[in-house]
């Protein structure tokens, strides 16, 4: 083969490398070790886990990047984006599939479905305790549906957004050349908002994986304010401040303060949480029980088939109807079999 290829060369053209020549031998358990460990070290940099700074995964900080960049201000545009032209200057709503459009192109070279489906979290109230994205139409609900395509919905930055993004154009934070080298993007939002805790995370990665709750923000603030004025705060003066996790669709936390602070103090643990329910007289002695709010990342639907569920099935003689009766707020009816029966008992 290299006789015939020698063989082929034009006339005057002496500097001919055998492609055999380039192969060398290299231990197959070594190679794999080192081509898997840049593969993980991709992951979990580039795309599951979130930057400790600003609580953001690439996708969700090149998402918003975008979306200011089209100047989809929260309510007014702030003065560092305002140009010449007043038609430019407005907040209105921008249809999704011009920003997941800008993002691909631009940013994030991966498939346009992934990204909306980032998009229209940053958007759902039951998702994140304080939504970073203002999204009009169909969002996708508590129930478990999905979101209109992006073509049909249309959004905005929200204030949260918008404070973590401040200062980008007063050289706080470091910028890198974008995947193609036309455009830049920076590599960290300054995090004025404190995003990592207040919104939460969870991702998995290769050989590590994170779960934050989600946190109230006024005691997050506070929290900070202790840590300004004493440095040297111990865990137990914290957790005075901030008790526990504070989750978009509520509920009640059962577990003791000491296995909290357990887990906060260890970084492992978890939180058990049930819904939150009372008690409506009917009159006559008859009675229903009406939950308001139910645990986090417990999709509604579901939950009322499982417990239709038990009534099919005869497992639970004392249950008599379930009802939905839910609109913009949670509202599920538990009816007893009979006004005898404790409501503590059945619930």
């Amino acid at each position: 083969m290299a006789k015939a290829l020698r063989a082929a060369i034009p006339d005057g053209m002496t500097d001919f490398r055998d492609p055999f020549d380039a192969i060398k031998d290299h231990p197959f358990d070594e190679a794999l070790s080192q081509r898997y460990l840049v593969y993980a070290l991709s992951t979990i940099t580039a795309r599951s886990l979130p930057d400790l700074r600003d609580g953001l995964k690439p996708v969700h900080r090149r998402l918003l990047w975008a979306m200011r960049l089209l100047r989809m201000e929260p309510g007014g545009a702030s003065a560092d984006v305002l140009t010449a032209n007043p038609a430019r200057n407005t907040t209105a709503y921008k249809k999704c599939a011009r920003v997941v459009g800008d993002v691909i192109g631009k940013y994030h070279p991966h498939g346009d479905a992934s990204v909306y489906d980032a998009m229209v979290r940053l958007a759902q109230d039951f998702s994140l305790r304080t939504p970073l994205v203002d999204g009009q139409g169909n969002f996708g609900n508590i129930d478990g549906d999905n979101a209109a395509a992006m073509r049909y919905t249309e959004a905005r930055l929200t204030q949260a957004a918008a404070d973590l993004m401040a200062g980008l154009d007063e050289g706080t934070v470091e910028f890198r050349p974008t995947y193609n080298g036309e455009d830049e993007e920076p590599e960290v939002f300054p995090g004025l908002f404190p995003n990592l805790l207040a919104n939460g995370a969870s991702g998995i990665a290769v050989g590590m994986a994170t779960s934050i709750p989600p946190h109230n923000v006024a005691e997050l603030i506070d929290a900070a304010n202790l840590l300004i004025d004493d440095p040297d705060a111990d865990h137990g003066a914290l957790m005075q401040i901030v008790r526990g996790p504070d989750f978009p669709t509520g509920g009640v936390l059962v577990d003791s303060p000491s296995i909290i602070a357990e887990a906060y103090a260890t970084g492992r643990g978890a939180f058990r949480t049930r819904a939150r329910w009372h008690k409506e007289d009917h009159g006559r002695g008859t009675w229903i029980a009406v939950v308001t709010e139910i645990p986090y990342q417990v999709q509604k639907s579901k939950l009322i088939e499982q417990i239709a569920a038990l009534i099919n099935d005869k497992k639970l003689p004392i249950l008599a109807d379930v009802r939905d009766e839910s609109d913009a707020d949670i509202r599920i009816v538990i009816e007893p079999r009979a006004r005898t029966v404790d409501d503590q008992v059945l619930m």
